[in-house]
């Protein structure tokens, strides 16, 4: 049931030839052989015809072969007339049997008519191809026709319930059944697709092929539907595996307004296996074939083989793409409105449930127990579904399962855990499936119109019966007998119904009590219960299995009618249920299981918890599942307990099918049905086959076969009166009398002269109606009837033939001797002269008769001259109406004077005009050519821009990634600060709680010494009630007991206890990870650091590696010379200063870093700078090409303006155009420059926030180096802590210990005291864990969720309670012991009560909840009968307004009526006026025509007169209309160009005035830049001055090098923060260019985007003139048609005029003729040649009279023409009119003007006066129109020119914009070179301070090499003091060593030449203190 296919006929596939049916040679050999239907194996039944009759047996030779058979008389089917060959409705068929279907059914699907009726039904059989009868044309043929009307189709039916749905306001349904393939989902899409055609709410629109958003969807849910409901079967490629009920929603004026699906029993199983050649759901083939290679990644998709619930791999539909089929779903669901999120959660869900199948358990050795080997796929799975993987593993192998009260962990089998997997994912499907569902009709509700009603369509599985038949299909054939049921009832409440109408006796029956019993024994509640009760109650059984429940089913419905128990024990069968369509054997394994549907709760909980919230969703409703717990069985009392929480939580599968059928039914009742009846021919899927058994049971199975069983017990053949007696009128010739009798009366007595049995036919109002087989044996008498008649009227015929050819040759006999017997006769008298006188005599007879003539020629002489005396009177009016024409012809000239004059002017302003035309366009072409010019240089600079950009998203690029770093640093610092904050928050609470413990430490020891005291006191007591011990030793044991009990919540305890210490444990594990966290947070801080001073570096090294080795070799060279100079006096003093040479070097390479790194900054900078300075230029360059080309386009502009006031209105046009065109691209460059500038605002703004960040960022890393630290810290202590804490819990619970011990002890020597006590609050403790116990289960989850605090809360409670308990101990002792006898036995009695009290609780619960779920039902129910009472309201008031609306409807139709009549009546009266007139205009023609002959002469000085006023008046009327309107338009037009010459000036004068402006602040900005310019340089003098101050103390720190260390390194530090900063505002500068960039870019998008829209613009701009040019062509064609008719009008008055010229002639002549009549009594010879004379005249006139009748006709001939000609011209204004919609004004012009001329025609014929001043005032309405035309004109020009005003002010503003951003764009390059100077003094001055820096190490070397000299000389004179010294000493000489010392002093002389004053003082003060020894 495809769509169209090829270009064949459609009419062939829907049309039956008739020609071939109504064959009389087949109904001749039907009546002559009695053929009948026999069965045959082969075809089903063959036709044969009946040969002999033997008892119960026939002789019958066939006919296809001439074999001859015996057949059992109750085989024999009758066969039906040919007449009913290939009928279109079967009921129609007089033989109603299985053979009469199945042939007609052949007949008609051989011939390729698919679509058959059968009464209600539509019976539709698959053609397994495609036909051309579903196109868009069919669909037309069919709408609005009545099923009757067309031949059948699936559209008939669809139209049919349209139509009812919207005369009847009844909601209509279209149920479609069949077997799977048979073609259900292909007719409910051409349903859908058919109301979408008819009933979409977008056929105003031009284009009505493009259905609204609401068609389109509804359209596309088919395809989402499909792929994740259907799939490939061995019957059918494209099976749905659900049934779907969609309901279409339509508003009251039948539009569509929404849509619903609801879903029944999707074949969940399919997913997890198939049968062989059959696939899963089309959906998993799609997604595995058709996903990406991303979508592959994200949903863990693998190969079809890799898949286990994909049973046969990879299976390819024929003629189908699985990859075109997903990306079709994928297009579905985004015209479905599915967002992207939605659709991957979906296909995620899809992956999972693939991925469930490849879940592998295995069985573990010993025990049965599964395991998972290996768990990728499990881990794959959580991926898709957001779980955990273990506790997923977990769930599955060993879930939690209630037993009694408590939660008990069972380890599953591997069957078990396979059962499990599979109904997860079967689980999963089915919920998505619904989910999928439920969003499809989410989309589809349209809630803004209200829907009035609605057609549901049900495309659901016929009936089915397999050889073992299951559950499903007992749900399926269910289903289909309530349907059945529904149908019954519909067609024969109809068939009575018409019975009724007829009046016809007949007793009414239900046919659709037929089902009731089957019905009743599948789904009766009760007394005895159906099969599905009983279903439902053996699931509650736990030990209840599908043999019992068939035992049980036996037991109840054993005797019923439908039911049979299996014939046999080896039968595999379990019971049989006999439906409508035959008997089923159905076999109950797992029934209770698909009933129940069980699934592993564990896992469904961990589903509805999931991370994803699309699987949370789906599994939200968690709690009405069937768990484990519940299938298992376990115990009894597990199960029932299970149940008692459980009832109303969840329902069973067949409960649930069973509710959706009632509201479906219930849906169904409330509609009018209309049936489809789908069959599959044949299982092969070949075209043109049918395999009649496979039909014959399809259609026992749809109910066809039913439905005509019960058609036969009525009287299914009607025929109406007429027919009836037309038809078989001939069967009875003498029954009916001649004249008039009644329909029913004659059928009648045909009736009785036919002599019916009374039982076969029954009378009716208008019809007769007949049993079957009735019509077939009427027709056979009929045929018989005929043939005897026809062979009668044969023999009649030739008899008559035979006579008639006889009595002709007759007559030719005696013919021929008459002329023998003339031709004698003539013979003889030839020659006979008295013949020959008689023949020349006989004409001359006449001469007797003249005065007769005489007589007759005056009476006509009579009749002339009252004739000629009316023609005169007519004369006289027309020469008066003559001398009116003349006058108004001078009045007309004398206008046409003045026109021609008007014109002569106009003539030369046109001539004017051409050439300043000519002028513009050759400024036009220079323009064209200059616009092209400009078009490349814009494309080159179009290319460069390119460049820029792809260099500026470079540097976007690398500023992304530098940025990206920071953020990831502030993230890591974010949550390293938020780590701290919860470190310290938990050291809080640790503290708080080791303060709690203390206290509670020191309040238990206190608690033990007063207890130690009191146990002194007790022992003292029990030795004085040691007599009482034997009374109370049977308390004692019972005291024992309870004491266990003790000692058992004591164990809890300590298992709390040891719970404690395990979260101790948790707790240090917890800081020990908070300690390694801190820890890697501290590598990374180090690592982040070493990355950012290695990125730092990186840049810098590269560059600056050159000058530092340059600078190295330098320093090197240079010591190389200085140390050969110094290498003697080294060598001497090496010894003594290899110590300060060491601390001297190290000093030095600490320099020499310092300096390498300030070298390594500058240098850095330095290349940054240059690059800077490139982009600058680059940047300046680019910004000046924008800046000329600005400036070329305004003057471009400014030249266009100034064009353009000289242009006229079309060279106007292209102007605006090009202006247009300007202005676009000046908007785009206002809205780049303004967005520069915010751009740069931004980045000033950006600038600033990132060096406030920047600080922060400082200050943040400082703080976090301290945090850390102090982190550290707190670790430590905190470690310390926790080692205290658990030291004092290990002391308190050594305490707990020993106090419990110690009140073991107590309790034991106090038992005997204190029993009934301990009785009492063992009770309340029972009653309160029973409470506890209750609440549990209430709160499983919340249990689970309880953190450290709260059991550390209950732990101190539990302590509490101890306490009390045991102060409450002393002061109860006294009273314990009195009331210890009371309260036993009526502590016996409270627990029986409690008992009862909690018995009667748990019944008044299971009451309460009943009444609770009856009270719901009832509201229900209410608010249902209230919503339906609240819409028959509105119905009965809408029925109401209907019928007065139809009444006033009514009243309207019979006002009109009226006036229709009343205009019959005048036209009739108008029609008879014209008669009379067209008589009387006869009879003046015929009286002028006598007349004739005198006014020849004048006629033609007339016609002169006519043609010379002829072509005055056509050159007046052309004249005047042509100069009329050239000088209207050109007055206009001239108009319209002063008014544009003023605008262009007012816009001139506003351009110069902007143009004033923008100089003036361009002179504005030349002073601000000045300014700024004065500032910066001052800016730049002083931070000039600043380096110079630091340079002044680098110098006097290289000068105090040896004595200020200490101050270096400050300096150094600081250096380093300068280093820092200069980076800093380095990468700002950089910032602000990328962003200058940036916004740069944005500009040039936003410029592309005003260029897209200014196009936009002209192309509307554009579409309207087209549009305007249309209308003015329209108008001109018109004018031409007018002009047309005003000239036919003309020539039809010049006709007029020369036929009363030629009247006025013919009244001269007939004066003349009446006085020569006068002169002629002269004499009678005169008389009598006048009498000739006018005799010859009469003729001639006689003649003329003929021809001007002639001329007359000729001239109403072409009159008549002009009149039709007028006509079709008024037609074609008319549709002219219509076409030119969009000018409503012209068109009423125009419709006044067809009227007017309408008037005007019509006076015509009365007067050529009035014609003539209609059509003057025609012209003059025209003129006004054409006057208001170009008014409209005007408007629209003067809006054109206030938009064109506008965009001028628009580009005025863009200007200013321009001129700012260039202003900003020059302050910003200001900067920028200012910034440029500032580096290259900076450069200098660290040129200078390292040249400074080479002196001050040489200056050093130098005076190093001085001071060692000194040291020398020093020690010298020392030694020769000494010397000198001991020599006195001694006594001996004393001689001084000059030489040598006066050496000395010179060399120290010449060594300080070379050095500085200082240095010079400082070396003399050194040697004066050396010298005074010896002096001593």
């Amino acid at each position: 049931m495809s769509q169209r296919s090829g270009l064949e006929d459609p009419e062939r596939y829907l049309f039956v030839d008739r020609a071939v049916i109504y064959n009389p040679a087949t109904q001749a050999d039907w009546t002559a052989k009695k053929l009948v239907w026999i069965p045959s194996e082969r075809h089903g039944f063959e036709a044969a015809s009946i040969k002999e009759e033997k008892g119960d047996e026939v002789l019958v030779e066939l006919a296809e072969n001439g074999k001859k058979a015996l057949v059992n008389k109750d085989d024999i089917q009758k066969m039906n007339p040919p007449k009913f060959s290939k009928v279109e409705d079967m009921a129609e068929l007089t033989c109603l049997n299985e053979a009469s279907v199945l042939h007609n059914l052949k007949d008609r699907y051989y011939s390729g008519l698919i679509y058959t009726y059968s009464g209600l039904f539509c019976v539709v059989i698959n053609p397994y191809k495609n036909l051309p009868i579903y196109s868009e044309n069919i669909i037309e043929m069919y709408r609005g026709k009545k099923r009757h009307e067309m031949p059948p189709h699936i559209y008939a039916i669809s139209e049919s319930a349209y139509r009812c749905m919207l005369q009847d306001r009844e909601d209509q349904s279209i149920l479609c059944t069949g077997e799977s393939g048979a073609g259900k989902t292909e007719n409910t899409k051409k349903v859908i697709q058919y109301l979408a055609h008819v009933a979409s709410s977008h056929k105003g629109r031009k284009d009505h092929n493009i259905p609204g958003e609401l068609e389109r969807q509804l359209l596309q849910a088919n395809p989402i539907l499909e792929s994740f409901g259907n799939a490939k079967t061995v019957k059918n490629d494209n099976s749905s595996r659900f049934g779907k009920f969609i309901r279409i929603n339509f508003d009251v004026t039948g539009y569509i307004v929404g849509a619903n699906i609801e879903t029944y029993l999707l074949e969940k199983s399919r997913a997890v296996r198939q049968a062989k050649d059959e696939r899963t759901f089309h959906i998993f083939y799609q997604l595995l074939a058709g996903a990406g290679e991303h979508l592959k990644s994200d949903l863990l998709l693998e190969g079809f083989n890799n898949y286990r619930f994909l049973s046969n791999g990879y299976i390819p539909i024929p003629g189908q793409q699985d990859k075109d089929n997903f990306q079709e779903t994928m297009e579905a669901m985004h015209i479905m409105g599915f967002s992207h999120d939605e659709i991957l959660s979906m296909l995620k869900v899809v992956s999972s449930v693939l991925q469930f199948g490849n879940i592998s358990f295995k069985k573990e050795r010993n025990t049965d127990q599964a395991s998972m080997p290996e768990n990728t796929v499990a881990q794959k799975l959580c991926h898709l579904l957001g779980m955990n993987v273990m506790e997923f593993t977990r769930a599955i192998l060993t879930p939690r399962i209630k037993v009694g009260r408590d939660y008990v962990q069972k380890a599953q089998t591997k069957e078990q855990a396979d059962f499990a997997v599979e109904a997860l994912a079967k689980a999963t499907y089915e919920r998505l499936f619904r989910w999928l569902v439920h969003r499809i009709n989410k989309a589809l509700d349209r809630t803004k119109r209200q829907g009035a009603s609605f057609i549901g369509i049900l495309d659901i599985a016929g009936f089915e019966i397999f050889e073992l038949n299951s559950f499903e299909q007992l749900c399926i054939n269910y289903t289909n007998e309530k349907l059945q049921q529904l149908f019954n009832h519909t067609m024969f409440i109809l068939e009575q119904e018409e019975y009724q109408r007829e009046g016809i006796e007949w007793n009414f029956i239900d046919f659709g009590l037929d089902l009731q019993p089957c019905i009743d024994l599948i789904e009766r509640p009760a007394n005895p219960p159906g099969v599905l009760a009983l279903l439902d109650e053996e699931c509650w059984f736990p030990k209840a299995t599908d043999k019992t429940f068939v035992e049980k089913l036996v037991q109840e419905q054993g005797t019923h009618s439908k039911f049979q128990k299996p014939r046999q024990l080896k039968d595999k069968a379990d019971f049989c249920i006999i439906h409508y369509a035959g008997k089923v054997d159905y076999k109950a394994d797992e029934w209770l299981m698909k009933n129940m549907d069980p699934l592993n709760d564990n896992v469904a909980t961990l589903l509805h918890q999931s991370s994803d919230k699309f699987v949370a969703e789906l599994w939200k409703d968690v709690d009405r599942i069937v768990g484990l717990d519940q299938v298992t069985g376990i115990t009894e009392t597990a199960f029932g307990s299970a149940y008692k929480t459980k009832k109303g939580m969840f329902r069973t599968v067949g409960q649930l099918y069973k509710e959706s059928l009632t509201k479906l039914m219930a849906t169904l009742r409330n509609t009018n049905p209309n049936f489809v009846r789908c069959i599959i021919p044949n299982h092969e899927k070949r075209a043109g086959k049918l395999d009649p058994h496979l039909v014959l049971d399809q259609l026992r199975c749809n109910g066809v076969l039913e439905g005509i069983r019960i058609c036969r017990q009525g009287f299914p053949n009607r025929i109406v009166f007429q027919e009836f007696r037309q038809r078989y009128e001939i069967l009875t010739p003498n029954a009916i009398p001649k004249g008039f009798m009644d329909g029913k009366q004659a059928c009648e007595r045909m009736i009785r002269a036919l002599e019916l049995d009374p039982n076969l036919y029954r009378i009716g109002q208008s019809k007769i109606f007949f049993r079957a087989g009735v019509l077939a044996h009427l027709e056979e008498e009929r045929d018989l009837k005929i043939t005897d008649i026809i062979i009668f009227f044969q023999a009649v015929c030739r008899g008559y033939l035979a006579r008639k050819a006889f009595a002709k040759k007759q007559q030719q006999l005696s013919a021929l001797k008459i002329l023998q017997r003339n031709c004698a006769a003539y013979l003889k008298l030839r020659h006979w002269q008295w013949w020959r006188v008689f023949t020349k005599v006989k004409p001359l007879l006449q001469v007797t008769r003249q005065e007769e003539e005489l007589q007759a020629k005056d009476e006509e002489l009579m009749k002339v001259k009252e004739k000629q005396t009316k023609v005169e009177a007519e004369l006289e009016e027309m020469e008066r109406k003559h001398q009116q024409l003349l006058e108004e012809k001078n009045i007309l000239a004398e206008q046409l004077q003045a026109e021609t004059e008007l014109f002569a002017e106009a003539e030369e302003m046109r001539a004017r005009l051409a050439a300043k035309k000519q002028e513009l366009e050759e400024i036009l072409h220079d323009l064209e050519s200059r616009v092209e010019e400009e078009e490349e240089r814009n494309q080159i600079l179009q290319n460069e821009k390119k460049k820029m950009q792809g260099h500026i998203q470079d540097l976007e690029e690398q500023l992304d990634e530098e940025e990206g770093a920071r953020q990831k640093l502030q993230l890591e610092k974010v949550t390293a600060e938020a780590k701290i904050k919860k470190m310290e928050e938990e050291i809080l609470l640790l503290e708080d709680q080791n303060s709690k413990f203390l206290k509670e430490k020191k309040l238990m020891e206190d608690r033990i010494a007063e207890c130690t005291s009191q146990l002194a006191e007790e022992e003292e007591k029990a030795k004085n009630l040691a007599k009482l011990k034997n009374k109370q030793e049977m308390m004692i044991t019972d005291l024992e007991e309870r004491l266990k009990k003790e000692e058992k919540t004591r164990q809890e305890l300590e298992k709390a206890k040891r719970k404690l210490d395990g979260e101790t444990t948790d707790l240090q594990d917890q800081i020990a990870e908070l300690q390694a966290q801190i820890e890697e947070l501290k590598i990374q801080l180090a690592k982040k650091e070493e990355e950012l001073q290695a990125a730092l570096a990186r840049g810098d090294e590269e560059a600056v590696q050159k000058n530092n080795a340059l600078k190295v070799i330098r320093e090197l060279q240079a010591q190389i010379a200085e140390l050969q100079e110094d290498l003697e006096s080294e060598k001497a003093s090496r010894n003594k200063a290899e110590k300060q040479k060491r601390d001297l070097s190290e000093e030095l390479e600490a320099l020499k870093t310092e300096l390498e790194d300030t070298l390594d900054t500058t240098a850095a900078q330095q290349e940054l700078r240059t690059k800077r300075e490139q982009e600058v230029a680059e940047l300046k360059k680019a910004i000046e090409e924008e800046t000329k080309n600005h400036e070329a386009q305004i003057q471009e502009i400014r030249q266009r303006h100034a064009t353009a006031l000289e242009e006229l209105s079309e060279q106007l046009e292209q102007a605006k155009r090009f202006k247009a065109n300007l202005e676009k691209n000046k908007q785009g460059l206002e809205s780049d420059n303004k967005e520069l500038a915010c751009e740069v605002k931004v980045l000033q703004q950006v600038k600033a926030e990132s060096e406030h960040k920047r600080k922060k960022l400082d200050a943040q890393v400082q703080e976090l180096t301290a945090k850390v630290t102090e982190g550290e810290r707190l670790r430590v202590e905190l470690a310390e802590k926790a080692n205290k804490l658990q030291n004092e819990l290990d002391n308190v619970s050594s305490l707990l210990e020993e106090a419990e011990k110690k009140g073991i002890k107590f309790a034991k020597d106090a038992a005997s005291l204190e029993s009934q006590l301990q009785d009492t609050q063992e009770l309340l403790q029972e009653e309160t864990r029973q409470k506890l116990n209750l609440s549990s289960r209430i709160r499983q989850l919340e249990e689970e969720k309880n953190n450290l605090q709260e059991q550390q809360e209950e732990e101190e409670e539990a302590r509490k309670n101890l306490e009390k308990q045991m102060l409450a101990l002393q002061s109860q002792l006294a009273e314990a012991k009195k009331k210890v006898d009371d309260d036993l036995g009526t502590i016996e009695g409270l627990e029986e009560n409690k008992k009862k009290l909690l018995k009667d609780m748990e019944s008044l619960s299971q009451r309460l909840e009943e009444k609770a779920m009856a009270y719901d039902k009832l509201e229900k129910t209410k608010n249902r009968l209230q919503q339906e009472l609240d819409d028959l309201m509105v119905d009965l008031d809408h029925q109401r307004q209907i019928v007065s609306n139809l009444e006033k409807k009514q009243k309207k139709f019979d006002q009109m009526l009226a006036e229709e009549k009343n205009i019959s009546a005048r036209y009739a009266e108008e029609r008879d006026r014209a008669e009379a007139e067209a008589r009387e205009k006869e009879t003046k023609a015929l009286s002028l025509a006598r007349a004739l002959e005198e006014a020849l002469e004048a006629k033609e000085e007339f016609e002169r007169q006519n043609k010379q006023l002829r072509a005055d008046m056509e050159d007046l009327m052309s004249s005047k209309d042509d100069v009329g309107k050239n000088v209207h338009e050109l007055e206009k037009s001239k108009r319209t160009l002063e008014q544009q010459v003023e605008e262009m000036r007012t816009q001139l004068e506003e351009l110069e005035d902007e143009l004033q402006a923008t100089e003036d602040a361009k002179l504005r900005l030349e002073v601000n830049m000045q300014a700024m310019k004065a500032q910066f340089e001052r800016d730049l003098q002083a931070r000039d001055e600043q380096n110079e101050e630091k340079k002044r103390m680098l110098v006097k720190q290289v000068r105090e090098l040896e004595a200020e260390l200490e101050d270096e390194r400050k300096q150094r530090a600081l250096a380093v923060a300068a280093k820092k900063k200069m980076e800093m505002d380095l990468k700002d500068l950089e910032g602000q260019i990328e962003a200058a960039n940036k916004a740069r870019d944005e500009a040039i998008k936003q410029l592309r985007k005003l260029q897209a829209q200014m196009k936009d613009y002209q192309r509307e701009l554009e579409e309207a003139r087209a549009s305007r040019d249309e209308i003015f062509a329209q108008s001109k064609e018109s004018e031409k048609k007018l002009k047309g008719l005003e000239a036919e009008i003309l020539q039809l008055q010049e006709e007029f005029a020369a036929s009363e010229r030629a009247r006025r002639h013919a009244e001269q002549e007939r004066d003349e003729l009446a006085d020569e009549i006068a002169n002629s009594a002269s004499g009678k010879s005169a008389l009598l040649d006048e009498k000739r004379r006018l005799e010859a005249r009469i003729a001639q006139l006689e003649e003329e009279l003929e021809e001007e009748q002639s001329n007359m006709e000729l001239l109403n001939e072409r009159f008549r023409k002009t009149t039709l000609q007028v006509d079709t011209l008024n037609s074609e204004l008319a549709g002219e009119r219509s076409a030119a919609q969009k000018s409503e004004n012209a068109r009423q012009q125009l419709e006044r003007q067809n009227k007017e001329l309408k008037a005007k025609l019509q006076e015509l014929e009365g007067s050529v006066k009035s014609k003539f001043k209609a059509t003057i005032s025609t012209l003059e309405a025209k003129i006004v129109q054409l006057e208001e035309q170009l008014e409209q004109e005007a408007k629209e020009r003067a809006a054109a020119n206030k938009l064109v005003r506008r965009t001028e002010k628009k580009l005025k503003e863009v200007f200013m914009q321009v001129e700012d951003e260039r202003r900003h764009a020059d302050q910003y390059k200001e900067q920028m070179e200012k910034a440029n100077a500032r580096m290259k003094q900076l450069k200098r001055q660290l040129e200078e301070a390292e040249e400074e820096a080479t002196r001050a190490n040489a200056s050093r070397r130098k005076l190093q090499r001085e001071l060692d000299d000194a040291t020398e000389a020093n020690e010298g004179l020392s030694r020769e003091v000494s010397t000198l010294k001991n020599r006195l000493r001694r006594g001996g000489p004393i001689t001084f060593s000059s030489s040598r010392s006066g050496r000395r002093q010179l060399h120290i002389e010449g060594a300080s030449l070379e050095l500085s004053d200082d240095d010079a003082e400082s070396k003399g003060s050194d040697v004066n203190e050396a010298q005074p020894a010896p002096a001593e």
